[in-house]
């Protein structure tokens, strides 16, 4: 079957807008399940550590990097690596941030359940809050891909792997806003590249303003939380 340049052109396009869709349709979920993962890395004395399999285990190795990146030390264990030994590098004091859209990935389940027996505190990120891997959780963050066709034939993680970054990217910027890392520090631990390079730095990331008392962090970093 052949197809004209602007069937290509409009064919690319209307993907990128269902993709699009699905990242504006994010913004309505971030709830109170939100505020409470930012108070648990907040009171996390020890790391984030992020894991996932498949493309999800990618937006986990990237939220990684990007933590931190921003103030908020954080490093991947990929979940294959973890069953033969690795998460022996994870401890009760840090804190577990898994991604898994459909939760049935068997050896995420049975590393989030091993995690847990062992005393870590683990945050599922996933589309499906009653699957085996969101029930081994000690937390559930529920986050939907809306249109579900943002995603090729609901089954190509496409929409959905973009809906998994951005809210980790909506975590990454709220965490370093409260912290107050500045872009001194930024350029500090990032020497290569052009982030290294730069010397007027912008505007510091503003923290969360709080409307009313209960709307607020149960803690804040050097307040008694993530040292």
């Amino acid at each position: 079957m052949s197809a004209t340049v602007a069937d290509l052109v409009q064919h690319a396009r209307e993907s990128i807008l269902r993709e699009a869709e699905a990242l504006t349709n994010l913004a309505a979920q971030i709830d109170d399940d939100f505020a409470e993962v930012v108070a648990a890395v907040q009171r996390c004395t020890g790391k984030v550590v992020t894991t996932g399999a498949g493309t999800s285990g990618i937006m986990a190795e990237r939220l990684a990097h990007l933590l931190s990146v921003s103030g908020t030390p954080s490093f991947y264990l990929p979940s294959q690596d973890a069953l033969h030994g690795g998460m022996g590098a994870v401890t009760p004091s840090d804190l577990v941030i898994a991604f898994s859209k459909g939760g049935q990935s068997a050896e995420l389940t049975q590393l989030v359940e091993r995690l847990v027996e062992r005393g870590s505190d683990v945050i599922a990120v996933t589309e499906r809050a009653d699957s085996p891997f969101a029930v081994a959780a000690t937390r559930v963050v529920h986050v939907t891909t809306d249109p579900a066709e943002a995603d090729a034939g609901g089954l190509i993680a496409l929409g959905s792997t973009l809906v998994a970054g951005a809210w980790g990217d909506a975590l990454t910027v709220t965490l370093m806003g409260l912290n107050g890392f500045s872009w001194e520090e930024v350029v500090q631990i990032h020497p290569a590249g052009i982030v290294g390079q730069q010397e007027e730095l912008p505007e510091e990331v503003s923290a969360p303003t709080t409307s009313s008392p209960s709307s607020a962090p149960a803690s804040a970093r050097g307040q008694g939380g993530h040292a």
